[in-house]
């Protein structure tokens, strides 16, 4: 049987973040940057990873994958909400947003199955036409923020909604890390809450199709393969096998 392919998005950064291990001759160029953690955990799941490039049409990228993976990373630009950017608001990559809410777009014209993570997550919230808070001083009680913590172990406990999409892939009680200095404000049309920390941080949304799965928290960085991985590989064999019988 062949193995869905699952796009995984990433960032892009000018080489002079390397400092002196870049030469001078190379100082000018630019490097893709994915994390390792999305990749072992899609492999883990039984699906087949693919990192993807911005250099490339859209539509017809979207157009080979089964599934698709929007990943962690910086903030959000304001104005993609009708913001003015705040003091604390972190980096911004306008360039990323572009790219990954036209994946997202695309991803839903096809019905490609999707698992958005940390910045997915807020950026989905956006894509459907939610707000964001620029910056907020989570409670230390409930782990938030624990950016001092290992990201494979549990910061704080989340909630999973009774009913939801999630509630059949999670536990009613999920242990989480806590990777994270913004927050969803007001929700994105269509979106459904399927989890929330005991502070009332919403910590995953999703689409009532079924075909959307949004996580505030890292599942990537948790002991593999995650069930949202596994949920996302499913689902993208079953679109596969939905698009080979067309």
């Amino acid at each position: 049987m062949t193995r869905p392919l699952i796009g995984i998005s990433g960032r892009r950064w000018a080489a002079t973040v390397l400092g002196d291990r870049v030469p001078t001759a190379m100082k000018h160029v630019t490097f893709d940057l994915h994390f390792s953690d999305y990749p072992k955990s899609v492999a883990a799941a039984g699906g087949v990873p693919i990192e993807l490039t911005r250099d490339a049409d859209v539509e017809e990228v979207v157009g080979h994958l089964d599934g698709l993976i929007i990943s962690g990373g910086a903030d959000v630009e304001p104005a993609r909400y009708g913001a003015e950017p705040e003091e604390n608001l972190g980096t911004t990559e306008p360039e990323r947003d572009e790219w990954e809410l036209a994946l997202l777009a695309a991803a839903r014209r096809r019905e490609v199955p999707v698992l958005a993570i940390c910045r997915g997550f807020q950026l989905v919230n956006v894509h459907f036409g939610g707000t964001l808070n620029q910056h907020v001083d989570l409670a230390e009680g409930v782990g938030h923020p624990a950016w001092n913590t290992p990201g494979d172990e549990v910061a704080h406990k989340v909630d999973v909604v009774p009913g939801t999409m999630a509630s059949s892939i999670y536990p009613t009680t999920v242990g989480v890390n806590s990777l994270h200095h913004q927050t969803v404000d007001r929700i994105g049309d269509g979106l459904i809450v399927s989890a929330t920390a005991p502070d009332g941080v919403i910590e995953g949304l999703e689409t009532n199709d079924g075909q959307l799965l949004a996580l505030q928290w890292h599942p990537e960085l948790m002991a593999k393969p995650d069930p949202s991985f596994v949920w996302l590989v499913t689902s993208a064999e079953a679109f596969l096998a939905s698009r080979t019988a067309n």
